[in-house]
């Protein structure tokens, strides 16, 4: 079975078809960058950009970094305060001319890893975090989600700990691998305390350098693993999400 995911990011738009038996995807990505200011209609045109890109007919998932609760975006930190309570769900399907099933991204790439990849299997407290523009977070207890926790916006040293430990911030205060690694090892100190999970998912693009920054992390008790589906998750966990709707 073939379903359609689209992944919105603070920096870009990318989708593609996905088999949902193999959690793969069955074609190229095409991905837009993220228009400025990422408005609801702008981001709504990018997506449309996608979708027509594969001429796709039929239910599409999408994600969104931010809450949201029944097809309504209840918080925007990367993308344009226009859409806080805008019904998104109702603009995108409009805009795309096809069903849509809307959730948080790092929910969606949570829910892809703990089913196609490093979180496949696991019981107990797991924690899926993606580091990107900002720090997405999905929390699973024995395999069962609990959405929207938004950990990246956790106050770390009088700061949303995203605008310390995210890729954006390693790139925009050009970061050593080392300086960085100290910044996301104080976040996953504090987050270990709150909620001792047994696994820590690293996700994002940055997962595919994974070697360059994860033996850097001390003090750090549970076990800490590179995302399989990398900078995919996203993806497959919209289509995932859509076929399930």
């Amino acid at each position: 079975m073939e379903i359609f995911g689209v992944d919105i990011g603070g920096s870009g738009i990318k989708g593609a078809p996905v088999d949902l038996e193999r959690g793969e995807l069955v074609r190229e990505r095409h991905k837009v960058l993220t228009p400025h200011p990422a408005t609801p209609d702008s981001v709504a045109d990018g997506v449309a950009e996608v979708v027509g890109h594969f001429g796709w007919k039929g239910p599409v998932g999408i994600t969104f970094p931010g809450v949201v609760t029944g097809g309504i975006t209840r918080t925007a930190a990367n993308v344009d305060k226009a859409w806080i309570d805008t019904d998104a769900r109702s603009l995108l399907s409009d805009r795309i001319g096809q069903p849509v099933t809307l959730l948080n991204d790092a929910d969606a790439a949570g829910v892809a890893e703990m089913t196609f990849g490093a979180g496949r299997g696991r019981k107990g407290t797991v924690l899926v975090l993606t580091l990107g523009t900002g720090i997405g977070s999905a929390l699973f207890t024995d395999g069962h989600l609990v959405p929207n926790t938004e950990l990246g916006h956790l106050e770390l040293h009088g700061h949303d700990a995203e605008k310390r430990a995210s890729t954006k911030a390693k790139e925009d205060e050009d970061l050593s691998w080392q300086h960085w690694a100290r910044r996301v090892q104080k976040y996953l100190v504090h987050v270990e305390m709150l909620f001792s999970p047994s696994l820590f998912v690293i996700g994002g693009g940055v997962s595919r350098k994974a070697e360059k920054f994860l033996p850097l992390i001390e003090h750090v008790r549970a076990e800490m693993v590179p995302a399989q589906l990398q900078n995919n998750a996203g993806i497959v966990g919209a289509a995932m999400a859509a076929a399930s709707t």
